[in-house]
């Protein structure tokens, strides 16, 4: 949404691949983490999983929350965007408190 506003041209050119290749990132941080780490074939597949696990719970409880928040009064400074930052702000921060349990 951002590049369609901000940079139209870059999101004519790539159209449909742009989250194709945001994917492709995160699959190659993943590969790069586990190359980084030195992991074996078992600890890598199960860090892939794991990784792909973690980020469809992140997804989802994203989409709840969004969904929740669309049907809320909210000052209008925060409408949009700004309410959608400050979220994933706060998920970061309650993920976070999970660091240190495994």
């Amino acid at each position: 949404m951002f590049l369609k506003k901000k940079v139209p041209s870059l999101y004519k050119s790539l159209g449909v691949y742009l989250p194709l290749i945001t994917t492709n990132c995160a699959v190659l941080g993943v590969a790069l983490k586990n190359v980084t780490n030195e992991y074996n074939i078992l600890e890598s597949t199960v860090n892939g999983v794991a990784t792909a696990i973690g980020f469809a719970i992140a997804l989802v409880i994203m989409a709840g929350i969004r969904e929740k928040i669309e049907f809320n009064d909210i000052p209008k400074p925060f409408r949009g965007s700004a309410i959608v930052l400050i979220t994933a702000g706060l998920m970061a921060m309650a993920f976070f408190g999970f660091s240190g349990v495994i």
